[in-house]
């Protein structure tokens, strides 16, 4: 079963909860802004800054986190539902899906290529995408998700075009 455990303090200490399903508000469960640590079962989960999903996402796919990049402000978990395998996005040098397109399957360092700082537009075919502003998944992020279609990265994202760097989340291991 895909779970997630959050702990009060770092290096799994203090209180903890588990969760199976999505909680919109860990607040209403007195456990909101306090988690410092986390362990992930199965599939990735994303915990977000503002109750009801709303705020700065964190992906935490399987695995063990003694310490979380951002302790104690977390207000929302979501775990991911969307099949994860055989990812696909495809990016667009220009707004509106127009100019040059790139299709990218795998985590790719674009600093390295034409479309580094040159994207402004993408379609998610396959997979939820982490999208980093900076080469080596620096400065800001967010999230991509299956089906989503984002015309104009200026006013929607605030990216200026400046994607550097892109990765799908990994599946966790089936259950």
């Amino acid at each position: 079963m895909n779970r997630i455990t959050v702990y009060e303090r770092a290096d799994f200490e203090g209180l903890s909860r588990e969760f199976t399903c999505d909680v919109p508000d860990l607040h209403e469960l007195d456990f909101g802004d306090c988690i410092a640590s986390l362990k992930v079962v199965g599939q990735p989960w994303i915990a977000y800054t503002e109750p009801k999903y709303e705020g700065e996402p964190h992906a935490f796919e399987e695995g063990e986190y003694p310490s979380v990049g951002r302790p104690n402000s977390f207000s929302a978990l979501r775990l991911v539902h969307h099949d994860l395998g055989d990812p696909q996005i495809t990016l667009y040098e220009r707004p509106n899906f127009q100019g040059a397109c790139k299709v990218v399957t795998e985590e790719t360092n674009l600093a390295y290529g034409y479309f580094n700082d040159r994207v402004a537009s993408h379609t998610v075919q396959r997979g939820v995408w982490l999208l980093y502003q900076h080469p080596g998944r620096g400065g800001w992020h967010c999230l991509a998700w299956p089906g989503e279609r984002l015309a104009d990265y200026k006013p929607e994202l605030n990216f200026q075009a400046r994607l550097s760097h892109l990765r799908p989340l990994r599946p966790g291991r089936p259950l």
